[in-house]
C-alpha cells in the first residue's frame, strides 16, 4: 500500500467530514446489534445510513472538484484528521 500526499483542507472542510465519519461510524456499529424485529427504529437506521453515506461521498467528490485532486482507478483518498492532510492510497 502506498501513501502520497496530494492535497489539504481548511479546518472547517475537516470538521465536517470528520463528523460524517463518526455519524457514519456509529450507525454502521448500531447496525450489527439492531435487528429488524424493531421496523421503525430499523428503517430510520437504514435511511439514515444512506443519507449519511450520500453526504459523506458528496463531500468527497465537491473537495476533489474544488482542490482539483489527483486520482487513480484503483485508488482511494484518506484524510488524516490531525493534520487536515489528503493522501492518495493505492494498492
Amino acid at each position: 500500500m502506498e501513501k502520497k500526499l496530494i492535497g489539504q483542507v481548511t479546518v472547517e472542510e475537516k470538521n465536517e467530514i470528520q463528523t460524517l465519519f463518526e455519524r457514519r461510524n456509529g450507525l454502521n456499529e448500531l447496525a450489527k446489534i439492531l435487528t429488524a424485529d424493531n421496523s421503525e427504529l430499523y428503517e430510520k437506521l437504514v435511511k439514515d445510513l444512506g443519507e449519511t453515506g450520500t453526504k459523506f461521498q458528496s463531500w468527497w467528490d465537491r473537495m476533489a472538484e474544488k482542490y482539483q485532486w489527483e486520482s487513480t482507478e484503483s485508488g482511494s483518498w484518506e484524510i488524516n484528521f490531525d493534520t487536515c492532510e489528503i493522501y492518495l492510497v493505492t494498492n
